[in-house]
């Protein structure tokens, strides 16, 4: 029987030696996505565009919401809004979908020589395309309403890595557990979207009573959302102390999903 190796190197080094699969198989996950749709891929740029429409319209005219910056800016509350809901959309998008990743192609399951942990980075490739629209419809409206762009922004990548490494983790552990568990699939929804109302998506931190910013900060969701939207839009430096722990953390969570993947691989066809 074939030996799946754990190891922390081979994290990566299977990304890397499979980089052209994962390019070629996420380029068919967006297509096949809007395969069949007049417009196409064309739905990417819309959509994005129409929520931040939305948001604008719905938060800065109907609640006049603020984010208590000391700023009256009508369109600030959209600006941070829609920023933390691509970041949590990139999330949310890839957990969701991790229980069926596994089940959804039993053919890659009998093959010996495919490699199925790469499923995770072709979620999250799909992910990263429609985030990077969005980011991109986001920054435009920035640049408009405010006529400059934070230079902190070249940073994003830098300080979304623990969403990635976070992302991957679960989407490993959650893939393999959605193969012996079936109702996994119908929990991780309910899970997600808790989640996005326990992290600062739709609310500053700094809004919540004292008592519930620290137990607020242990989600690691809040501290990624906060630092996020720290080089998006307020043009500020990361928080260097509180980046490290969370890249270790980080790490950490997705070596053992990806070890747990690894170690109940064998299983899958047997219960497939």
């Amino acid at each position: 029987m074939k030996h799946f190796s754990t190891s922390p190197r081979e994290l990566f080094a299977s990304a890397w030696r499979n980089r052209d699969l994962i390019v070629q198989m996420t380029k068919r996950e967006v297509i096949g996505r809007y395969r069949g749709s007049v417009l196409g891929i064309v739905w990417s740029f819309f959509n994005p565009i129409l929520m931040l429409t939305v948001y604008t319209f719905v938060f800065s005219v109907v609640f006049k919401a603020r984010w208590h910056t000391g700023s009256d800016s009508k369109t600030e509350f959209a600006i941070v809004l829609f920023a933390g809901m691509i970041v949590f959309g990139i999330f949310s998008e890839c957990i969701n979908r991790a229980p069926g990743l596994v089940l959804a192609n039993p053919n890659y399951v009998k093959k010996v020589v495919f490699p199925l942990e790469i499923m995770p980075w072709v979620t999250l490739g799909a992910a990263l395309f429609h985030a990077v629209i969005s980011l991109g419809v986001l920054l435009a409206f920035i640049l408009i309403v405010n006529q400059a762009l934070p230079w902190t922004l070249v940073l994003t990548p830098l300080v979304l890595l623990p969403l990635f490494l976070i992302t991957l983790g679960l989407s490993w552990f959650l893939g393999s557990l959605g193969v012996f568990l079936r109702d996994v699939s119908q929990t991780v929804g309910i899970f997600t979207t808790v989640l996005m109302f326990l992290s600062p998506v739709f609310y500053p931190v700094s809004n919540l009573p004292e008592a519930y910013q620290g137990v607020i900060m242990l989600n690691p969701m809040a501290l990624i959302l906060e630092q996020a939207r720290d080089v998006l839009v307020w043009g500020k430096m990361p928080d260097l102390t509180a980046y490290s722990v969370l890249l270790l953390v980080s790490a950490v969570i997705a070596w053992l999903g990806f070890a747990w993947f690894q170690k109940t691989r064998k299983g899958f066809a047997d219960v497939m």
